[in-house]
């Protein structure tokens, strides 16, 4: 992902840009971000202490990526952060890798330790302030969000929806039971026209979303419902590009959504977030998606792409495009409806097995790193 406009020309630049790119304020952190060129070109973010290992496959990453030279902070105190802006500087220098310039942060001041002289960078350290930073403005201006911490972000994909939605969504389910069984006569017409009606919503959506907009209740209960079907799912999944849009519609029906239908929308922002860098949002919703369906292969896929730090790009270029979808499934048939006619098949969990479906998933452990433009830290 290219970060338009976001001059980075001072340390004071790349700390106001720093929690832009990693989606949150980062704390006893190790953030490394690899520009080619004028653009940042990708953001991994680690948990202090940082065992060297970990860091082992970072320079392949960025060698991946086109990257030339890297950007290094270290937020919090100095015997943690100084081992480990050490070690990522010596595997650096060792690829090839420009170090242009490595920081440490604490307490609204830094440190650099490319700078020797203390008459710009004194023993006590320089104050900064990300608020007032034209960088901070840009990025805002942009459509990149910082919250104020990593709990923050978070809270920001679990569950919000409530009993309206869950009475729609019963609705909805119901008026969808009626679906003909496979075999029937007019079955495969059924499920063309419901597949044809999925495809229109899910783009329909987007623009919504592109348009700041959001679904209403029975719109949100429809498309979870339609994303049950792959070749609807995958259709969102193929048209997934830079755009927030993507990200506002899949966080916000993985926070709307009945548990037992959240993974497709959950694995999708996994998707979208990564596409964008934002792996740290991309793991949190994976923690949703497999909280919802231990097994769901969407999710699974995306979890080991974060685990193996694959560069966005790799996936999404063998991605198909719909056109091709069209051509390698062939036309709708009944069969495609069986994962929907499962979910149909079960009815709601009453309101205190909802709670704690939602509670599981809030506290469960991480099940992928996160970072912004790669797939490194917890």
């Amino acid at each position: 992902m290219t970060i338009p406009k976001l001059v980075l020309s001072s340390p004071a630049d790349i700390l106001a840009a720093v929690p832009y790119l990693v989606g949150f304020h980062p704390a006893d952190s190790l953030v490394v971000a690899g520009v080619a060129g004028p653009d940042v070109r990708l953001t991994t973010r680690w948990d202090l202490p940082v065992a060297s290992e970990d860091l082992d496959r970072l320079v392949a990453l960025l060698c991946r990526e086109a990257v030339t030279a890297a950007f290094v902070v270290g937020y919090g105190p100095g015997a943690l952060v100084t081992p480990a802006v050490d070690t990522v500087t010596r595997l650096l220098r060792a690829g090839g890798i420009r170090v242009a310039e490595s920081l440490r942060a604490e307490d609204g001041r830094y440190w650099s330790y490319a700078c020797g002289s203390s008459s710009c960078c004194p023993a006590e350290g320089t104050p900064y302030d990300t608020e007032r930073s034209q960088v901070a403005a840009e990025a805002v201006l942009h459509g990149l969000v910082a919250l104020p911490d990593r709990g923050s972000l978070r809270r920001s994909v679990q569950r919000c929806g409530g009993a309206a939605m869950r009475q729609v969504t019963a609705r909805v389910m119901a008026e969808l039971r009626a679906l003909p069984e496979p075999g029937a006569p007019d079955a495969d017409e059924v499920a063309a026209r419901f597949v044809a009606e999925g495809l229109a919503r899910v783009r329909g959506a987007v623009g919504l979303y592109g348009s700041g907009r959001r679904l209403d209740d029975e719109g949100a209960a429809r498309l979870g419902l339609d994303l049950a079907v792959v070749r609807v799912r995958d259709e969102a999944w193929a048209l997934i590009d830079d755009r927030a849009a993507h990200i506002a519609l899949w966080r916000d029906l993985t926070r709307r959504l009945e548990p037992g239908h959240v993974a497709p929308a959950a694995s999708l922002l996994a998707a979208a977030a990564w596409h964008r860098g934002e792996c740290a949002l991309a793991g949190m919703a994976l923690e949703r998606a497999l909280t919802a369906d231990p097994g769901y292969s969407m999710a699974l896929l995306l979890r080991q792409a974060l685990v193996h730090m694959m560069s966005p790009a790799m996936l999404r270029d063998r991605m198909p495009t719909p056109e091709e979808l069209d051509e390698e499934m062939g036309p709708p048939r009944a069969i495609w409806l069986a994962p929907l006619r499962a979910l149909l098949a079960r009815d709601l969990p009453g309101p205190a097995s909802a709670s704690a479906s939602a509670s599981a998933s809030a506290s469960a452990p991480a099940s992928a790193p996160g970072g912004r433009q790669s797939a490194s830290s917890s």
